[in-house]
């Protein structure tokens, strides 16, 4: 009888420890909304020497912190003048103060490093304040005002100027980075504040081609490595970001940024896509000559779906300035990843399940011991840099990174790589996680003896957290370039931003 007793005190605590278990897996994640906003600005940089004014343009992102400011990232290129080929990254803050319901006061600080060849840029570390007047037009606001720009790490570029600047909101809908691989049924989620509409974007990892048809390196072929973000306004309509670099064919050096927009056009039952594109934005570098540095860029690619939301891609589309100085024919090849989030809603389809992906977003600051040289002396270089890791699994990520010289004399210096990492689970009570990772691709300019521009990194480090999101990094790798000197142990340390989003399929 006691025997009996104990196995059905057995079969309880069991099923109670099932049901326990299944209780704490189960629950969905609250839908959490993060206000943010994309900012267009440009400014007109008065250049040292009696040089003709750089013309400036900045893309950012910022997340508001609360009511009145925000933080965030920002890419600056010149468009105008004899700069083609000036690229700077850096970090945002600011406040915005409301004055009546429309009009508000927008002062903000950018700090950031960069440069172009032979420009009065120094080691690349500039600061850009600026204090605007803005107007709330509902879908998107309008500022303009003061600025002021300095090179301050031994350089000459020095200016104040008016600038003027769009910003438009870009909101996202975001849970707990801990609920990254969790997997729930639509009809569980039909129940909850995921039930909206979704939002399409897709990510292209791509090899192109630029042959020069007219202009510096005319006849030569420029290998460029890069990505696309795509971000769908309708089913058919969507704008895109698109960054490259160039790692064989020329010197070193060579960056291009655009934003575009574009339509999308389905068949096949969703397996073949035809995507036509426009983009306008800032390339050069490497000894290729865009004059200040305004690109545009028509393209057409076609899609083929090879497994779920993974689609080959090639495109065939040209590059060039306006006044044609400039002109190459392009040709690539990619890797193109969608992904439908924040809502399990649809016009054109019906979705079964959903999962939680995680994402990060990196900003550090790199210090490479005993840089090499192009002339044949080695020296420590600082760098700025941005990554973004896009968790394949719950411990797989695959990452994207930009960096810009901003300390130790090698302002011109850029670095575009990509690659994969692994990163642990959370220990000495959920505060700490190592991690390791491989990147490479595109770097050069600055007098850094890169070659032909080909680098690999290999890196390790720890992440211990200061808040749900929020997590102090640091981490030591080596970076080896194929074909050029540089060989050196580096260090960074930075902060990273980290949540999980909603994926529908």
């Amino acid at each position: 009888m006691q025997n009996i007793i104990y196995k059905r005190a057995l079969i309880v605590c069991l099923l109670m420890s099932v049901h326990f278990f299944y209780a704490q897996t189960s629950a969905i994640p609250e839908r959490k909304t993060q206000i943010g906003f994309g900012q267009i600005d440009f400014l007109s940089i008065k250049m040292p020497e009696g040089e003709q004014n750089m013309d400036y343009t900045g893309l950012h992102y910022n997340l508001k912190l609360n009511d009145w400011s925000y933080a965030g990232i920002g890419l600056y290129g010149a468009v105008g003048g004899i700069r083609g080929g000036f690229f700077t990254l850096g970090v945002n803050a600011g406040i915005q103060q409301k004055i009546t319901n429309k009009l508000f006061i927008d002062a903000g600080f950018h700090f950031g490093g960069g440069g172009g060849k032979s420009a009065k840029d120094g080691g690349g570390a500039f600061i850009l304040p600026h204090l605007n007047l803005g107007y709330d037009f509902k879908y998107f606001s309008a500022t303009a005002g003061y600025s002021y720009v300095d090179f301050f790490d031994g350089g000459e570029i020095k200016s104040n100027q008016f600038n003027v600047a769009v910003q438009i909101p870009l909101s996202f809908e975001a849970a707990s980075f801990k609920e990254r691989e969790n997997s729930f049924s639509v009809e569980d989620l039909k129940t909850t504040s995921w039930n909206a509409l979704s939002n399409r974007i897709s990510l292209l990892m791509h090899l192109n081609n630029a042959h020069v048809t007219k202009g510096s390196y005319e006849g030569n072929t420029i290998r460029l490595a890069g990505f696309e973000l795509n971000s769908y306004i309708t089913d058919d309509i969507f704008f895109f970001v698109r960054a490259d670099g160039a790692y064989h064919g020329i010197k070193a050096g060579y960056m291009d940024v655009f934003l575009g927009g574009g339509y999308h056009l389905s068949m096949n039952k969703n397996r073949t896509n035809i995507l036509a594109k426009f983009g306008v934005g800032a390339g050069g570098g490497g000894g290729v000559d865009t004059k200040g540095g305004f690109l545009i860029y028509p393209d057409i690619s076609l899609e083929q779906k090879l497994f779920d939301n993974v689609y080959v891609s090639i495109n065939k589309g040209f590059m060039m300035s306006p006044d044609s100085h400039f002109t190459s024919s392009t040709f690539g090849l990619g890797l193109k990843y969608y992904v439908d989030r924040d809502g399990i809603l649809s016009d054109k389809q019906e979705f079964s399940k959903g999962k939680f992906k995680g994402f990060e977003a990196i900003i550090k600051q790199d210090l490479y011991l005993d840089a090499a040289r192009d002339g044949g002396f080695n020296q420590n270089m600082h760098q700025i840099s941005l990554q973004l890791n896009f968790f394949l699994n719950k411990y797989l990520y695959a990452a994207g990174q930009t960096s810009f010289a901003n300390f130790g004399d090698a302002g011109a210096y850029a670095e575009g790589i990509v690659g994969l990492g692994v990163q642990t689970n959370e220990f000495f009570g959920n505060t700490t996680s190592v991690f390791a990772q491989v990147l490479g691709g595109a770097a050069g300019g600055g007098g850094i003896s890169t070659g032909q521009g080909l680098i690999v990194k290999p890196s390790m480090g720890i992440n211990h957290k200061i808040t749900d999101k929020l997590h102090i990094r640091g981490g030591l790798g080596y970076v080896k370039a194929r074909g050029g000197n540089l060989s050196s142990t580096y260090l960074n340390l930075g902060l990273s931003y980290r949540f999980s989003f909603l994926s529908v399929k």
